[in-house]
């Protein structure tokens, strides 16, 4: 079972706001109802006890003015003596009938009706006619049990607002318990929440950030499918019509490198042809100033192969079609072979080549190692200006064999660096040499050194002064068990 969800981000984004936001607004609005009723019910507490303190002071200031005019009018038995004692009577009633609310409330009618009816009595007793002395006297103490009475109602009172406020502490320590266990619901379940919206938001975005990298890698072969709301499956339709697109230009680019490259082969096998005829005197022996122009001829037309093979090495690697064809050979060898396939450009440009390579076995494409160096030696001729020098350095290590290349040129310029191994990028700085590049030279030693699961940087140090570049490539087999292989 799928639970429904909003198809839009923004709809997403709102239900999951609401979704978080509503349980908080709930627990603020419970605890400010709390809050307000617990604020009520101490005003309230507070008027009870102010109303029940003043009745108290009230009725026993009235008790006392009864019983000091009563025994007034016991010793005096005068008409405005009596008159005082009925007056101070009404008093105390009057103060019996405010109190009956709270007597009411605190269940005590019969205690405050007796006390009216008690006080009467005993005024009744003293204003009989002819009441003895000693009736007089029994009547006037009768006021200590009043004033007792008076004291329990009293007491009653108190107890009473105790256990209003007790009840009142009791209501605030529950809604206080009540807040807190709200909050340690509310923080797990918001985050919880939280987490939830986010993964929801996020994933389809981070498929979008990898369609958006896989699309500036290059990597066209993959279709971009984007899952979550539906404003982001559009955008991720339309990268993946962009896919198609990029794919598309790229297999048109490919198509053209080939058509034209073979197209140029034709031509150039022709020239090279013709001039290792006239090198070998098949037309008739060359002076030597001949043979340095027919020498210059063949040294162009094989920089022109090579800047051919580049192109359809390019379009192979880009097509995914080559694959590795691994052998084991020496290491040196194949940089010696290389370097006399240049010393003509070496010699013309006055560049001096140092060779520090081990002589050692390695397992690895040689076409294509043989490619990695030609191109890398190449650029470095391009770059050095006459008279420099340029190093080449090969060497066996735990994981594999290293290859360095350092020259005495103006080197890489920091912000071209990033750039220096992209398709078709070419420096400001000026080529040397009568063939220019194609800017394709170091994109191909990168996907060569990538085939063989290597890497190729270019280094900052201070030991060239020019272009230093290092390469690894890692074996599989040791250097003892390369070397077996080689002898046998």
């Amino acid at each position: 079972m799928r639970f429904p969800r909003p198809r839009s981000l923004n709809g997403l984004i709102l239900v999951g706001f609401s979704l978080v936001v509503l349980p908080l607004l709930l627990a603020v609005v419970w605890a400010l109802l709390n809050l307000d009723r617990v604020a009520e019910q101490s005003e309230l507490l507070v008027a009870t006890g102010v109303e029940a303190a003043e009745n108290n002071r009230r009725i026993n200031e009235r008790l006392i003015s009864l019983e000091r005019s009563s025994r007034l009018f016991q010793v005096l038995k005068t008409d405005d003596s009596w008159q005082l004692v009925t007056q101070n009577l009404q008093r105390f009633e009057a103060a019996l009938q405010d109190m009956e609310p709270l007597v009411e409330e605190i269940d005590a009618t019969r205690l405050a009706a007796s006390l009216g009816t008690e006080a009467r009595s005993i005024t009744a007793a003293i204003s009989a006619p002819g009441a003895a002395d000693e009736n007089l006297i029994a009547a006037i103490a009768r006021f200590d049990s009043l004033n007792t009475r008076v004291t329990s109602l009293a007491d009653l009172l108190t107890a009473h607002i105790d256990s209003e406020l007790l009840a009142l502490q009791e209501t605030a320590r529950r809604a206080q318990e009540v807040s807190a266990w709200q909050v340690a619901a509310l923080v797990p379940g918001t985050l919880i929440l939280v987490l939830t919206f986010t993964l929801l938001v996020a994933r389809p975005i981070r498929q979008i950030d990898r369609a958006i990298g896989q699309l500036g890698e290059s990597g066209f072969s993959r279709p971009i499918e984007i899952k979550g709301p539906t404003d982001l499956q559009r955008l991720g339709r339309q990268l993946e019509w962009l896919r198609v697109r990029l794919l598309e230009l790229a297999q048109e680019k490919n198509k053209f490198l080939r058509h034209m490259s073979h197209e140029l082969k034709t031509p150039l096998a022709n020239i090279r042809e013709g001039t290792e005829l006239l090198l070998d005197g098949s037309v008739g022996e060359l002076d030597s100033s001949q043979r340095e122009v027919t020498d210059i001829l063949r040294m162009n037309g094989l920089k022109l192969q090579q800047l051919i093979e580049n192109l359809l090495s390019f379009s192979a690697w880009q097509t995914k079609s080559e694959v590795l064809t691994l052998t084991d050979f020496e290491l040196r060898k194949q940089v010696i072979f290389v370097a006399k396939a240049q010393r003509l450009a070496l010699k013309a440009a006055n560049i001096q080549l140092k060779l520090d390579v081990d002589d050692v076995i390695v397992n690895a494409d040689q076409d294509k190692i043989r490619t990695v160096l030609d191109n890398l030696l190449s650029n470095a001729i391009k770059f050095t200006p006459h008279g420099g020098l340029i190093t080449i350095r090969g060497s066996r290590i735990k994981s594999g064999f290293v290859l360095e290349f350092g020259d005495t040129g103006p080197g890489i310029p920091d912000e071209e660096s990033p750039r220096i191994f992209e398709a078709f990028f070419q420096g400001r700085r000026e080529q040397g040499g009568q063939v220019g590049g194609t800017g394709i030279g170091l994109s191909v030693v990168l996907e060569c050194i990538q085939a063989h699961d290597g890497s190729v940087e270019l280094v900052d140090s201070d030991e060239f002064s020019g272009a230093h570049f290092k390469i690894h490539i890692p074996q599989m087999r040791s250097a003892e068990q390369q070397r077996l292989a080689a002898n046998g």
